[in-house]
């Protein structure tokens, strides 16, 4: 199965974030952010290990300012993660791939054990 970041607009936002029956990990980019593109392996292999237990979506901030001045975004890539139209965490000012990742398990485990 090949997984790709579905990428939204402001106008789907409602329908496939905050309605979603599963948790939905928002990743938060922009086209010149180098870091946003440098996750991107990590956020696919991230959903291909937790598929049907959370969705991944892509949001061009650039393109949604009004998503990105709602949600507060004061740098990019910022990951919100939705659980029940809400936000329940938010992942901004890590430092790296490995760190990243060590924040994804620890929110999916926390999840499963809670």
């Amino acid at each position: 199965m090949v997984f790709s970041v579905s990428s939204i607009s402001e106008k789907d936002f409602k329908q496939e974030v905050l309605a979603s029956p599963v948790p939905v990990l928002v990743h938060f980019w922009a086209p010149w952010c180098g870091l946003c593109r440098f996750i991107d392996p990590l956020l696919l292999a991230f959903q291909a290990e937790w598929a049907g237990q959370v969705k991944l979506i892509g949001i061009n901030a650039d393109e949604n300012l009004k998503l990105a001045n709602t949600y507060r975004l004061t740098n990019l890539p910022t990951l919100l993660f939705f659980e029940n139209g809400r936000v329940s965490h938010r992942l901004d000012g890590f430092k790296g791939r490995d760190d990243l990742r060590r924040l994804l398990e620890n929110l999916m485990t926390e999840r499963i054990s809670a």
